[in-house]
């Protein structure tokens, strides 16, 4: 894993010279601004408590920012997107793993029907070597996300591939005022360090931040020996009517890992609960990039222009089954890929009257080339290869087409027509050369919203829309399984998702917003996850419908509440085995108080609760509910700022994920046994955070609100 960063240079001179072409753009330009959360000259983070009626598409978006994040204590970066109403995040293996995904019903593994992006790039990994839109966001460093815009349902003609349930857009800041060194130490020996902070140089801002983070994690038999290693390097212009930045950003990260281990093995004594039966699984990954942002205001219209260029590789370590497969080396496995990835995104803004009404237009083209060199699922012992499963190189391409209008019919009614086509290239050469081939495949995906402003407080949404998410390319030209050798049909490349939902969202004032929706989904092909391959497999087509109630809550000036609860109801369509999607939560609340006295203390309370979820498609096995607490309290003085985290608080012995499929311990049948098998949460742990600022004023406290 020694790719050095500036192969991206040389493997993509066409957007180096792009981003070059820009940089050299004068900036004096007639003055015209909006307001954006893209804009450079000043810090705006829009929290929770914005307004959003007469902005917002439907009743399950919103925003979050700075101030809502550094109030919350988190034990992995992952859970930032739990910022998102209704999302769970959980773990299954080491802290340098994507994490497990739960949102509207769905077990989105690591991502496959939920969306996400960092300043215009896309995380999700599509043909991963690990799972179909594989999302590892450990390399965002949460002190410089700006803001989060959350979206649910297949309703927005600018999102693609993988947001059936929804899509995430996180924004880092392009200037700060201020510079901040901060120390973080914890139990289990975690220790992080980090240095944030801009300066001005030329016509721009230089903008830096680095993080360092270790953990050895609470595990008996394993230490997970985290070492984790964030940059980000942005050089941004703002000028009155141009904008434009520039940056690199890197990430690496080599882990120990204490996977899933079953019930039996601890009842029987084999294993205790934070206990291992493989200790040499785990991985090690990198990602660097390089992108920019380009904004430009022609007065009634806009240009946006995103290009992007990622270097990605993972070497990946797991032991599901332990003996199943093979009773004497045992089922380790290796699951890796080299991959770079090239694309970008043109949309342009412009208003002009149809038919005597006002209209907003956006129109949109996006590409995106994924180049990924030995994609491999090999057999190993102790991490050393013994056999070679199947490996693979890929070329996969897609490009995309939208539009949408925004017609505003009167003061109080508008609506939203969409329509978006994409076109997918898959190009596979494996060593198997009955399992190599081309396909492609396209589909065309109308989107519509109406809302209608009932009064200043109150606004109606009306949502229908067709998404799909994009399925491996291996699967789309496989004629015969690696493993055993049998035919087997190809899945299709794209598979379709409907959904509809109507809305409300309630903003009384400044001490209230509240947003309300009922939604249904239907998917064409639900990804169901099979313990002994390690891996997700198509199965039947699966129908999905819910409310969720989102609450933010500001009744003083000192004092923030949040309170969101989701209900769901899912199940497989003409399924064989049952009509229960496995790993689908019905129930998931979450809900926080955050106290700032004018002294400068401060403190938080988080409860989340994760409810039952089926194990298997006959509903026979289910998983525990569990309820976890998490606090901080924190004192700001000066340039000083310290606070307290304590996670798990009332040291809960709850399964952080669970799964019911077969695995052979040493003695078994050869068939082996069916059980749960689970990943325990963390132990209660503490940690203490301790940061000086110099410079401007804190960031995170230039907002009007939270």
């Amino acid at each position: 894993m020694t790719t050095p960063f500036f192969r991206l240079g040389a493997v993509c001179p066409a957007t180096i010279a792009a981003i070059a072409t820009l940089m050299c753009m004068p900036v004096n330009v007639p003055a015209h601004e909006e307001e954006s959360p893209a804009d450079l000259d000043e810090i705006t983070v829009y929290g929770r408590s914005r307004n959003l009626i007469g902005e917002a598409t439907s009743a399950a978006e919103g925003r979050v920012g700075q101030a809502e994040i550094e109030v919350r204590p988190l034990l992995r970066p992952g859970e930032l997107l739990e910022l998102v109403p209704g999302m769970i995040i959980t773990q299954h293996s080491g802290t340098g793993k994507s994490n497990q995904m739960f949102l509207r019903g769905f077990n989105l593994d690591h991502g496959t029907d939920f969306a996400t992006w960092v300043d215009g790039m896309p995380v999700n990994l599509r043909s991963h070597a690990h799972g179909q839109g594989y999302t590892d966001i450990n390399f965002i460093i949460p002190e410089m996300v700006q803001e989060l815009e959350y979206r649910k349902g297949p309703y927005y003609a600018e999102v693609g591939d993988f947001s059936s349930a929804g899509a995430a857009h996180f924004n880092t800041y392009k200037r700060l005022d201020q510079t901040t060194i901060q120390g973080t130490a914890g139990e289990d020996d975690y220790l992080r360090g980090l240095l944030i902070g801009s300066t001005d140089v030329g016509a721009g801002a230089l903008t830096f931040a680095g993080e360092v983070t270790g953990y050895d994690g609470p595990w008996k038999d394993i230490e997970e020996d985290l070492e984790k290693y964030n940059g980000l390097l942005r050089y941004s212009v703002s000028g009155e009517s141009r904008r434009w930045d520039v940056a690199l950003m890197g990430y690496d990260a080599d882990w120990s890992s204490a996977d899933q281990i079953p019930e039996r093995a601890v009842r029987e004594g084999r294993v205790r609960r934070l206990g291992s039966l493989d200790t040499d699984v785990g991985g090690n990954t990198h990602r660097y990039s390089l992108s920019t942002q380009f904004v430009q205001d022609w007065g009634n219209s806009q240009t946006r222009v995103n290009l992007y260029a990622i270097d990605y590789e993972l070497e990946l370590y797991s032991n599901f089954t332990y003996f199943l497969d093979d009773p004497v080396n045992g089922d380790q496995f290796e699951q890796s890929e080299e991959r770079r990835i090239y694309g970008g995104l043109v949309e342009q803004h412009y208003d002009a009257s149809l038919f005597g009404q006002n209209v907003a237009h956006k129109l949109g083209l996006e590409f995106r080339y994924d180049d990924i060199d030995d994609v491999g699922l090999y057999q190993t012992v102790a991490r050393k290869r013994i056999d070679t499963v199947r490996e693979d190189d890929i070329e996969e391409t897609s490009a995309a087409l939208y539009y949408a209008a925004d017609v505003l019919w009167s003061e109080r009614l508008r609506t939203i027509f969409g329509l978006r086509y994409d076109y997918y290239d898959f190009d596979v050469d494996g060593d198997d050369p009955r399992n190599s081939g081309s396909d492609n495949d396209d589909i065309v995906s109308p989107k519509f919203s109406g809302i209608y402003t009932a009064s200043d407080s109150v606004e109606l949404y009306l949502n229908a829309g067709q998404g799909f998410h994009s399925n491996d390319a291996r699967g789309t030209t496989i004629r015969f399984d690696p493993r055993s050798g049998e035919p087997i049909d190809p899945v299709d490349p794209l598979v379709e998702s409907e959904g509809a939902e109507i809305g409300l969202r309630w903003v009384p004032g400044r001490i209230l917003n509240s947003a309300l929706s009922l939604w249904y989904l239907e998917l064409d092909s639900e990804l169901v996850f099979v313990g002994d391959a390690g891996t997700t497999e198509p199965s039947t087509k699966s129908e999905r419908w819910g409310f969720e109630i989102a609450n933010f809550i500001r009744p003083t000036d000192w004092l923030t509440l949040d309170v969101d609860y989701a209900w769901t109801d899912a199940e497989l369509k003409d399924n064989p085995d049952g009509d229960e999607v496995p790993g689908s939560i019905e129930k998931v609340l979450s809900a926080g108080a955050s106290v700032d006295f004018p002294s400068g203390w401060g403190c938080t309370l988080r409860a989340r609760y994760f409810g039952e979820r089926p194990l298997i498609e006959d509903g026979s096995v289910d998983s525990d509910d569990f309820l976890t607490l998490n606090a901080q309290v924190r004192y700001d003085r000066g340039p000083w700022r310290a606070t307290l985290d304590v996670l798990n608080l009332l040291d809960g012995n709850e399964d952080d994920i669970a799964y019911f499929y077969a695995s052979r311990l040493e003695g078994e049948p050869a068939e082996g046994v069916e059980d749960i098998h689970f990943h325990p949460v963390e132990p209660r742990t503490v940690r203490f955070n301790l940061s000086y600022r110099f410079g401007g004023g804190s960031p995170s406290r230039l907002f009007a609100s939270r």
